[in-house]
């Protein structure tokens, strides 16, 4: 692979095909990228915005473009990583793959006793595929594999790998066959690590978003934030509460199913659903086939508090039960994320910088030490995102939320007396949040947003029993804070504060140990909220004039004067660099990297430089960021 040096995510799809992508190559080129990361760009169903929804795997998006173009596009000077979806595939009659019983009865994941399929979630258009047959991956897996050998693509990130039967396995495969490159989309929960068997580079980032939002978060703001949260909604419980009893109403309501069917396998009778929910991690990884029970794995399923026949039976303990055992571990991910990711985090509002995929809302902040030390403990080349396709918020949203903490008392002035204006001071105060946070707004972006918001949440209204009378008032009351001058002034002075915080963070993701990953648009200002809100088109002509400026945007010249560092000094950011803390005190956050590189950012109070000997040259220097080089 060539020098990986940056990656920047597209995300394909109507307006931004592969003769689109290749157009901004230049563009990217001059900004520093070293590749591009594509959203799925196999055949999906017609008109689909985001790929993930494939009907063919065995060629390219026609769409998007076709073949032809596709290797344009990566022979046009960056190299490209590529998003792969090998858990599901539409189950739609475009399908060659659903269209036809045998192989659809070949190919997909079909419990015969009921006639349904594994689902992707709550999403019974994707059906989940057998990628633990080998003819299955082999086919599946063809064009991705001619487009490596070829040269073209330099290495997959994996979506939803927990889906699948057995992805340590499905890993190797990869490895066998020439893909050496290989990222996972794998949520790991707070202490949770990357199993050490997996042949990959690491994951696509998660853990280093949520560490460095935290690390901005003010721990001094924490009992006083707390105490109002609770004292305006009168709910005291902690959040891992609020997560465990979302988790169990998705497995009895939207998973009944699942739960039922698992119920049906085993030959006694139990709570599947408060199995389901009762796990801290996204799911195990045993595999029957080889009696491999791994610590790891032991240790989730005591923690899970199971009923002793059903730990037994899951620790390979009793036999007979392996198609339960792989099964069950398929689905606790689904109960998961749509408990925790889609239901939770919309519930327990009191600092929703911190409600984010992998996070945990618990913990409020996190130290220069213990910023450190994840540095130190992870893959050296593991992807480093801010904002991704899939967050709730944006990197610059939250780190605008995250300043909240750092002055406690004022946000309590703003937020008391407009309270009452909502029925729900729960909603009113995540609505409150989202103004601030991503000021300014369009009244139609907020109400597209808040509808979303409110359903995912599940108390009001929801998706399946739409309570349109609550969600007009919401909406209402949003928008109203949008005129209310107060609030703008408020969110324009955190603002300040925040877009400092966002470049602090932009660059500790551009020099800390894993490959920086820019998300489409993000080197600009970018206030975007949980999808479709941020996936909206890029003025990429406006980026081209910034970038050609004079006097470039902050945020942009930042990330254009790192990469350029990195691409001066490569053995400094390589995966075998040192990483060297310095000492800074608890306000700043300090590092030598390979010995050559120097980067300090202020994350509460005034930055501290501490003296390293030798000679030094400031390649970006300003009252909260330190950049230089040896010289």
């Amino acid at each position: 692979m060539t020098d990986l040096r940056c990656t920047y995510r597209l995300q394909l799809g109507p307006g931004l095909g592969f003769r689109e992508a290749r157009a901004l190559v230049p563009y990217l080129q001059e900004l520093g990228v070293s590749h591009l990361y594509l959203s799925p760009s196999l055949q999906a169903r017609r008109g689909s915005t985001h790929g993930y929804d494939v009907v063919d795997p065995t060629r390219l998006s026609d769409e998007l473009g076709g073949e032809d173009e596709f290797r344009e596009l990566c022979s046009a000077g960056l190299g490209v990583l590529l998003d792969i979806v090998p858990n599901h595939m539409a189950a739609s009659e475009e399908s060659p793959f659903w269209r036809d019983p045998l192989w659809r009865a070949r190919f997909f994941d079909l419990d015969w006793r009921t006639g349904t399929h594994r689902r992707f979630f709550d999403v019974g258009e994707l059906a989940g595929v057998r990628m633990e047959d080998p003819e299955v991956w082999e086919v599946m897996h063809a064009k991705v594999i001619e487009l490596v050998v070829d040269g073209l693509v330099q290495g997959v990130r994996i979506d939803h790998p927990d889906g699948l039967a057995n992805p340590r396995r499905y890993l190797e495969r990869l490895r066998e066959v020439g893909v050496e490159h290989v990222w996972v989309e794998k949520i790991l929960e707070p202490g949770e690590r990357l199993r050490p068997d997996w042949p990959v580079e690491g994951t696509v980032g998660y853990e280093f978003l949520n560490d460095s939002t935290a690390l901005f978060v003010d721990p001094a703001g924490e009992e006083r934030l707390t105490e109002l949260y609770e004292d305006l909604t009168g709910d005291r419980r902690p959040f891992a509460e609020h997560a465990h009893e979302a988790k169990l109403q998705e497995a009895r309501t939207t998973f009944a199913d699942e739960a039922a069917q698992l119920a049906a396998r085993l030959p006694f009778e139990l709570d599947l659903a408060a199995a389901l929910a009762s796990f801290h991690v996204y799911r195990t990884y045993v595999e029957p086939d080889a009696g491999r029970v791994a610590p790891e794995d032991a240790k989730a399923i005591e923690s899970a508090g199971l009923p002793d026949e059903l730990a037994r039976i899951l620790r390979l303990e009793e036999r007979g039960h392996d198609s339960f055992v792989v099964r069950f571990q398929q689905t606790t991910p689904p109960v998961h994320a749509k408990g925790v990711e889609d239901t939770a985090f919309y519930r327990w509002n009191r600092l929703v910088a911190l409600n984010e995929v992998g996070g945990d809302p618990g913990r409020f902040s996190l130290s220069v030490e213990g910023f450190h030390a994840a540095n130190l403990a992870r893959p050296p080349c593991e992807l480093l995102a801010t904002t991704t396709h899939d967050t709730k918020r944006s990197g610059d949203v939250r780190a605008r939320i995250a300043c909240i903490a750092s002055a406690p008392e004022e946000w309590a002035a703003l937020v008391r007396p407009r309270l009452d204006g909502w029925r729900d001071p729960n909603e009113a105060y995540l609505i409150l949040q989202t103004v601030v946070g991503a000021w300014p707004l369009s009244p139609e972006r907020l109400e597209r947003y808040l509808e979303k918001a409110l359903r995912e949440a599940k108390v009001n209204t929801s998706w399946l029993e739409q309570d349109h009378e609550w969600e007009a008032g919401a909406k209402r009351f949003g928008v109203g804070l949008l005129a209310d001058e107060e609030v703008a002034s408020y969110a324009r002075r955190l603002a300040e504060r925040g877009d400092a915080a966002a470049l602090g963070a932009t660059l500790l993701k551009l020099t800390c140990p894993g490959v920086p990953d820019l998300y489409a648009g993000d080197e600009l200002p970018f206030l975007a909220l949980v999808d479709p809100d941020n996936r909206r088109l890029v003025d990429w002509e406006a980026r081209r004039t910034a970038l050609g400026a004079a006097e470039p945007p902050a945020k942009l010249d930042l990330i254009r004067q790192a990469l350029e560092l990195r691409a001066r000094r490569p053995a400094a950011f390589a995966a075998a660099a040192a990483y060297e803390l310095l000492e800074a005190g608890a306000g700043t956050c300090a590092f030598l990297r390979g010995g050559e590189v120097k980067v300090a950012v202020a994350v509460r109070g005034e930055l501290v430089d501490p003296p390293v000997s030798g000679r030094w040259r400031d390649v970006v220097r300003s009252s909260t960021l330190l950049l230089s080089e040896r010289v």
